[in-house]
């Protein structure tokens, strides 16, 4: 997985899961500026809810 990726399905389902964001907090000390950037935006799309918590069918 990348953040990259996970941004982008993220964006086009309007959903993160708890898995995923997990996966972020965990790897989160290894990202690059860009990729922590990228992190950044999708933490500031689920607090004002333009991305909802939930699971991917």
């Amino acid at each position: 997985m990348s953040i990259g990726k996970l941004f982008l399905a993220s964006i086009s389902s309007g959903i993160v899961t708890q898995e995923e964001l997990r996966w972020v907090a965990i790897n989160q000390l290894n990202f690059s500026r860009s990729e922590k950037i990228t992190a950044l935006k999708l933490g500031n799309l689920v607090d004002k809810g333009e991305i909802q918590l939930g699971c991917r069918l």
